[in-house]
């Protein structure tokens, strides 16, 4: 996608967001390829992104809430401080993602692949995560949702891997 339609888009969006609906038009980005954008501080509270291809994407501060980002690729991206309150990342890949700093309050994680990903936020207020992949170095963040137990056995587990020397 050009930088110039991407840009129309989110103006779009920023002013259906402002106008509650009314005007502009909800940024529908499914199945987009944004690979590598640089969306840094975009706002995409309940943009359309279901199987979104935003590998290595720059996000960093933006906006999510209330997103779907369902069936989207967001390997590698910088999701550092990013707000994901109620956003739908069911079924996504976040393989060495950054969330460090994301409010991830009432987020769906269901079947998502968090293997690698990095963040400081636990998952106490993260609505939904059974069936996600996590690495073993993640325990410690995942285990005090209080829906830990009784997820505990649709969990996955792989092994941490070793950071480059």
């Amino acid at each position: 996608m050009k930088q110039s339609e991407l840009k129309a888009i989110l103006k779009d969006h920023k002013l259906w967001i402002q106008s509650d609906g009314k005007q502009g038009k909800r940024a529908d980005l499914g199945d987009t390829s944004l690979q590598g954008a640089n969306l840094v501080d975009a706002n995409l509270a309940r943009a359309y992104l279901y199987g979104a291809n935003l590998v290595d994407a720059n996000l960093r501060g933006a906006s999510l809430y209330g997103a779907c980002l369902y069936d989207a690729s967001l390997y590698g991206a910088n999701l550092q401080g990013v707000n994901l309150t109620g956003a739908d990342l069911g079924d996504t890949s976040l393989q060495g993602a950054n969330l460090v700093d994301a409010n991830l309050a009432r987020a769906n994680f269901a079947s998502a692949n968090l293997e690698g990903a990095k963040f400081t936020t636990n998952f106490k207020k993260v609505r939904w995560f059974y069936d996600a992949t996590f690495s073993e170095d993640q325990i410690p963040w995942v285990v005090l949702n209080p829906k830990y137990p009784e997820w505990a056995r649709t969990l996955k587990w792989v092994k941490a891997k070793a950071d480059a020397a």
